[in-house]
C-alpha cells in the first residue's frame, strides 16, 4: 500500500439541491485509504441540510470561517482552530452566519465504539489543548480525542518548524491536511510539494518525513485510525 498525495483544489466538488455545502472527497478506498475518509467542505452562509452518517463516525476540524454545528439538540460554537465529534448515527446541522465561507476539513473513521463524553462536549479550541512534544523540536496538541468520546480515532493539529525530521514510520493509518505553510513530503524515494490544502495519506508503517521550507512553523491537521499518541514511532532513522 502507498501513500498519496492531492490537492484539494484539483479534485472536482459536488452540492446536493437545497444545500449550502460544496463538498470535495478527497481520499478515500480509491486513493488506498481503506479505513479512512477525508472531504474538504465549504459551507456557504445559511443552513445546511441534516447530514447523518450510520456507520462512520465524523471528526471535522474548521480551517476558516465561524458557525454553529446542531448535534443532539445543542448548539456548539464553530470557530478558526476548532476540532468536533459526531458519533456514527447523529444528525447535525451546520450553520454559517456569513458573510464568509465556512471551511471544513471531514475525516470518518470506523464505528467500533459508541460515543463516551463524560460532560456532553463534542468540541474543543486548539488554544484550550495543552501542547505535547514531538521530536525533533516539534509539537503536537490533541483536538478530538477520547476527552471528546471518540475512541475509534485521534484528530490533531501538529506544529512543524522549519526544517525537516528523520524517515520514520507509524502503526496507524493517518491522513493530513496542511493548513498552513509549505514544505515538502519525503516518502517512497520521491519528493511531493507541500502548500496549504494539500491532502496527504500514510498508510501504516510507510516511511516518511515532513519537511518546511519556509520561515514560519507549518500548521497540519491529522487524524489516524485506530486511536492512540501521534508522538509514537514504529521505525526512526
Amino acid at each position: 500500500m502507498s501513500g498519496y498525495v492531492v490537492d484539494e483544489r484539483d479534485v472536482a466538488g459536488s452540492s446536493e439541491p437545497g444545500d449550502t455545502a460544496w463538498t470535495r472527497v478527497t481520499i478515500d478506498a480509491a486513493a488506498g485509504c481503506e479505513r479512512l475518509e477525508q472531504r474538504v467542505i465549504r459551507f456557504a452562509p445559511g443552513r445546511s441540510r441534516p447530514r447523518r452518517l450510520s456507520d462512520r463516525h465524523e471528526l471535522l476540524y474548521i480551517a476558516s470561517g465561524r458557525g454553529r454545528l446542531q448535534l443532539n439538540g445543542t448548539s456548539h460554537e464553530l470557530a478558526p482552530d476548532t476540532g468536533a465529534f459526531v458519533g456514527a448515527g447523529e444528525e447535525y446541522t451546520v450553520e454559517n452566519a456569513g458573510p464568509d465561507e465556512l471551511l471544513v476539513v471531514s475525516v470518518t473513521a470506523p464505528h467500533e465504539h459508541p460515543p463516551a463524553s463524560e460532560d456532553g462536549r463534542r468540541t474543543v479550541r486548539f488554544a484550550e489543548r495543552p501542547s505535547l512534544p514531538a521530536s525533533p523540536n516539534r509539537e503536537f496538541r490533541y483536538l478530538v480525542d477520547s476527552d471528546l468520546g471518540c475512541r475509534d480515532a485521534t484528530q490533531f493539529v501538529g506544529l512543524i518548524p522549519p526544517g525537516r525530521a528523520p524517515l520514520h514510520s507509524h502503526t496507524y493509518d493517518e491522513v493530513l491536511y496542511v493548513v498552513e505553510g509549505e514544505g515538502v513530503l519525503h516518502m517512497g524515494g520521491t519528493e511531493r510539494p507541500l502548500a496549504p490544502g494539500s491532502c496527504l495519506h500514510l498508510p501504516p508503517l510507510m516511511e516518511h518525513s515532513l519537511e518546511n521550507t519556509g520561515e514560519m512553523p507549518m500548521r497540519v491537521l491529522g487524524v489516524f485510525h485506530p486511536a492512540g499518541d501521534p508522538a509514537s514511532r514504529a521505525s526512526e532513522h
